[in-house]
């Protein structure tokens, strides 16, 4: 799934829409992980997009009082293309005309979603966030008072979008083992000192992820069709029975959390 840099990359990539009027909006399969209102997309026909943000791992097209909220899912991917062109792939659901050039949202697997929306403070998939990993709201004091009673495993508290948001399995390997903390540790147990190393790792690995275009495993790709590099940089994740990079004598250890893949190494992270 794509985490916080595969988003913010996809935001950046698309910029050059903004200020540009929407033409049109042509849904070709609106059974999407929630059915997408067709009738109410009609109506941004002619409309300007006036900004492109990101929350979470959401993309926010802001359109005069509406919002396009876009949410890439397990597999999906915004592709850029020529306003001539009429090349059409497999599994593009949604297609956003603008004066300059097409924008498409592509999704093998249909996990992803488009809404329309009034107050995005206040719609179901964005109202019980956390704050930015990247903000000066989340530092280590806030990790600190807000898990300090949670037995759950750190990494499941750094992947809990109500705690902090954007942070998927594949960064939250990267963050314990950068700060060196365990992922089975229990929450509750992380020292204030440990915390602000959680904070500090966390704002280092994504600031870099996404200064490499984030990072493409296998479905993810960037609007204008470039992989993401950070792969190359992933220092744990992936890495089971290969010697640690940091201590150079473990072998990674692979273990399965909720369901999920976690590398981390023994020596390195206590």
């Amino acid at each position: 799934m794509p985490e916080l840099p595969e988003v913010e990359t996809s935001v950046q990539a698309i910029q050059e829409f903004t200020d540009q009027r929407l033409e049109s909006i042509e849904i070709y399969n609106p059974n999407l992980r929630w059915k997408v209102d067709t009738l109410a997309f009609k109506h941004l026909h002619g409309l300007r997009v006036q900004k492109i943000t990101r929350r979470a791992k959401y993309i926010l097209l802001n359109i005069d009082q509406s919002t396009i909220l876009i949410h890439l899912g397990m597999t999906g991917t915004l592709r850029m293309i020529d306003k001539r062109s009429n090349f059409y792939k497999k599994h593009d659901h949604v297609e956003f005309i603008f004066q300059d050039g097409k924008l498409i949202f592509n999704d093998p697997r249909r996990f992803g979603s488009v809404h329309l929306i009034k107050d995005s403070k206040k719609h179901f998939l964005l109202e019980n966030l956390g704050p930015e990993p990247l903000s000066n709201e989340f530092n280590g004091d806030y990790l600190f008072h807000k898990i300090k009673k949670s037995i759950s495993p750190i990494k499941n508290t750094l992947m809990n979008q109500k705690n902090v948001v954007g942070i998927g399995n594949i960064y939250a390997n990267e963050i314990l083992f950068d700060a060196k903390i365990r992922p089975t540790r229990k929450s509750k147990t992380l020292t204030k000192k440990d915390n602000i190393k959680i904070s500090a790792s966390a704002k280092k690995i994504l600031k870099k992820a996404i200064e490499a275009g984030g990072t493409t495993l296998q479905d993810f790709y960037q609007p204008d069709g470039n992989k993401g590099y950070f792969k190359t940089d992933l220092a744990v994740y992936d890495r089971a029975n290969k010697k640690c990079i940091s201590c150079k004598k473990e072998i990674i250890k692979r273990i399965i959390q909720s369901q999920r893949a976690t590398f981390f190494c023994r020596k390195c992270q206590i």
